[in-house]
């Protein structure tokens, strides 16, 4: 690296170092509730109080702006319990915001902002209008977090969500973070590091290019899931992303945030082998039918000596490079078989990796995805009992990343005595669609801690993609901090009245519509987004749905007839359209579903004229899920495909990165490997993908049935592939960058559409557009 590149690395690590991280830790016999505020508090960074106070001012200062900041005062006081906040007014009618921490005072910020002015952010708005001539109210308001450590990110995100991130939409997502009481999440930018590590071992520029993941793509790189695809990574992106995340992490540890950095998980490059032709390596088995020049990396052995060697190398500079929380991530067997079906090779592998970490931090805390746990047999009890109990106790923190549908703490007898978090999963691959399961969540946090000998330490958010239905993080956020239940009627009315600034009756039953239905799920499929729209077109789709689509027209009615009633100030509106656009989306969403099952229906009986009208239809509703979609700001895809070629460090990456974005969101592989796993629904890819497919499939139908033979999904599927799917990824389109046209005139207009096909006999069996529990051809 040159010399400018080597200076800012080694300022930025002077300035971590200096402000020291944790005094020790002994967590033997040490449980529950006590062992939160124990690993809470050892996580957290030391930044001396003003340092803290000032950043939470300026938190403030960007959320209200610096004139109506002057009217907040904030304290740091670790005299206060931990997490905890408290609000009064002073006697020249500042409000005081008093915190453990810098981010418990902006919790505090944001509890008087929702709760005394009935204002929210989200992650679309983070800027709020108070008038000029306020006068705040005068409160006085305690409160303790319930949860010792509050978590979000996923591994996931930073590939799904953050990809094209610079640090102007880090500043505002670190603000919503700090606000919504978040105390711990991960950095795991490495890439730079790692071609340190393989150039001292004697590895090629050529065999590190071939192994490191494109920018799109390396979460599942760093996993060991696949190698080298969507590359190469070049240097310059690798030190940039270095530089960003040192930018990322001050900022966090400013506020009082612990951050996670990433740990050798023993995944390496093929040519290693080349090196080390004595030390032993497993090859990881193939991900999800990824071609041998994209999969199937090796796995150093953790007892070998050889692994020692390279954890060393690379946490000694992950160290030097970011500060350290003492906590570190890694997870060496993510959507990955172990080589070895033996209890005492999982306690030695556990061991060996966790002794990794311990050679560069004594106080070191493991942090683990508990989602290798989740539906794989492999995993029996013995297997994961020694796995789990092979690191000391309290040294190994588990995210329960699915606890809402899947919770493996109950399966595990709360890992063996391990911390764990309660997380929200929810989301796979940023997809669209609303969905949510707000009763599971209101109760399940109460259950794992309530659970004899629980081990639950915190709450958190998970989400392989941000960006959708807000309103659920929103809610799991809170009950994590809350030590009751909350009343979700009264939530959800009160999210609609802080949402558009005004109380009204007609939004709050939209919304209390919303919960008792798109937001009501419980059950045990798996939620991938993948919906009628976004899926390959085929007969062998199987839709389902858990509520009445007549709630959603209900709620959608409900928020079209308000809109003379919503606020232009404060952004109000904006906020407004962006739901009404979602809402729009979604029942178009629902009705595909259902128009589908009747495709079927008439493609099965050979009726022809109704399966032509139908078909008519379809591309009627792509035509105006496309109208609606491209009336929002944050429904463009010229917005993620310009975000992916500006974050490219040169023009020569540029066809790169955009690549890049658009294989991540429709073949996810060279070959559609991952086919729409990250589908989007957005404008643009609405228009030139998904309807085209669907516009193929119903014509090669259409000619099967007027010639009288069998349509060829398996020839069908070829021709689609080469056709539009893999085209797509290495288009150069542009599309645009600002909304088209009045969002509430076009959403208005086709709601009378649609509500007109609801009552249409060919367009429903069953002259109505309620959906049955569980959908299927009639």
């Amino acid at each position: 690296m040159n010399l400018k590149w080597n200076l800012a690395l080694a300022l930025v690590a002077v300035l971590c170092l200096d402000r020291g991280y944790g005094s020790g830790l002994d967590l033997d016999g040490v449980s529950g509730p006590e062992m939160g505020l124990q690993l809470a508090a050892h996580l957290a960074p030391n930044t001396p109080a003003k340092i803290q106070e000032d950043a939470a001012l300026a938190v403030i200062s960007r959320v209200i702006g610096g004139r109506a900041s002057q009217l907040f005062q904030v304290q740091v006081n670790k005299g206060m319990a931990l997490r905890s906040f408290k609000i009064n007014m002073l006697e020249d009618s500042r409000i005081l915001l008093a915190g453990w921490d810098g981010v418990s005072v902006c919790k505090a910020f944001h509890h008087y902002l929702k709760y005394v002015l009935n204002k929210d952010v989200d992650w679309f708005k983070m800027r709020i209008e108070l008038p000029t001539n306020i006068q705040l109210p005068n409160v006085t308001i305690g409160s303790t977090s319930a949860s010792p450590i509050i978590y979000h990110q996923n591994v996931c995100t930073w590939s799904y969500s953050f990809a094209w991130w610079g640090f102007e939409q880090w500043r505002r997502h670190l603000d919503w973070m700090a606000l919504m009481g978040i105390s711990l999440t991960i950095a795991p930018v490495q890439e730079a590091i790692w071609a340190e590590v393989y150039t001292e071992m004697g590895l090629s520029p050529e065999e590190i290019e071939n192994h490191l993941a494109g920018p799109a793509f390396q979460a599942w790189q760093r996993m060991g899931n696949i190698r080298g695809w969507a590359g190469p990574l070049k240097p310059e992106w690798r030190r940039l992303q270095v530089l960003l995340q040192q930018e990322i992490l001050a900022a966090q540890r400013n506020l009082g945030m612990s951050v996670a950095l990433p740990a050798f998980a023993g995944h390496v490059p093929r040519a290693l082998k080349r090196l080390y032709p004595n030390s032993t390596f497993m090859e990881v088995q193939r991900w999800n039918h990824f071609p041998d020049r994209y999969c199937c990396g090796f796995f150093v052995e953790p007892t070998e000596p050889l692994f020692n060697q390279i954890a060393e190398s690379f946490l000694s500079r992950v160290v030097s490079t970011y500060g350290s929380n003492h906590i570190f991530f890694c997870d060496p067997f993510n959507e990955l078989e172990p080589p070895v079906a033996k209890p005492d090779y999982m306690r030695s592998t556990a061991a060996a990796i966790f002794e990794s970490m311990r050679g560069i931090d004594t106080e070191a805390i493991w942090l683990l995805q508990g989602w290798m746990f989740v539906k794989n047999p492999f995993w029996t009890t013995d297997m994961a009992k020694a796995f789990l109990t092979a690191v000391p106790s309290g040294r190994i923190l588990v995210l329960d990343l699915q606890s809402e549908q899947f919770p493996q703490y109950e399966l595990t007898h709360s890992y063996f005595g391990q911390p764990f978090i309660w997380c929200m999963l929810h989301n796979f691959g940023g997809t669209l669609g609303m969905f949510g399961s707000a009763k599971l969540i209101n109760s399940g946090i109460e259950t794992a801690r309530r659970m004899p000998k629980s081990s639950v330490v915190g709450t958190g958010i998970t989400p392989e993609g941000i960006g959708q239905n807000y309103v659920m993080y929103s809610l799991a956020l809170e009950r994590g901090w809350s030590d009751s239940s909350l009343d979700l009627d009264s939530w959800f009315r009160n999210f609609s009245h802080t949402r558009y600034g005004v109380n009204d009756e007609r939004l709050e039953r939209a919304w209390v519509l919303l919960k008792n239905s798109v937001y009501s799920f419980h059950g045990l499929q798996k939620m991938r987004g993948q919906y009628v729209v976004t899926r390959r077109p085929s007969f062998t789709q199987d839709p389902f749905t858990w509520y009445n689509a007549s709630e959603v027209l209900d709620a959608w009615h409900l928020l079209l007839s308000s809109r003379a009633i919503i606020p232009l100030e404060d952004d109000r509106y904006d906020i407004y359209e962006h739901d009404l656009i979602d809402i729009t989306r979604q029942f178009l969403q629902i009705s595909a579903d259902q128009l589908y099952i009747n495709l079927k229906s008439a493609y099965r009986k050979r009726q022809v004229l109704r399966f032509e009208y139908l078909s008519s239809k379809l591309m009627n509703l792509f035509d105006d899920m496309e109208q609606i979609l491209a009336s929002g700001r944050n429904f463009l895809l010229g917005s993620w495909l310009e975000q992916a070629k500006r974050a490219a460090p040169n023009a020569v990456d540029q066809s790169n990165f955009e690549f890049n974005a658009r294989n991540q969101i429709t073949a996810w592989g060279p070959e559609g490997q991952i086919l729409d796993y990250a589908c989007k629904q957005w404008s643009g890819l609405v228009r030139d993908y998904y309807m085209p497919r669907w516009s193929l499939f119903l014509e090669d139908v259409t000619v099967a049935l007027h010639s009288q033979r069998p349509f060829n999904g398996t020839a069908f599927k070829q021709k689609v592939s080469q056709r539009i799917e893999l085209p797509f990824s290495n288009k150069t389109d542009i599309y645009p960058l600002k909304p088209i046209g009045n969002t509430w005139l076009i959403s208005n207009n086709i709601f009378e559409t649609w509500k007109v096909y609801s009552k249409d006999s060919q367009f429903l069996h069953n002259n109505r557009l309620s959906i049955p529990r569980k959908l299927g051809p009639k």
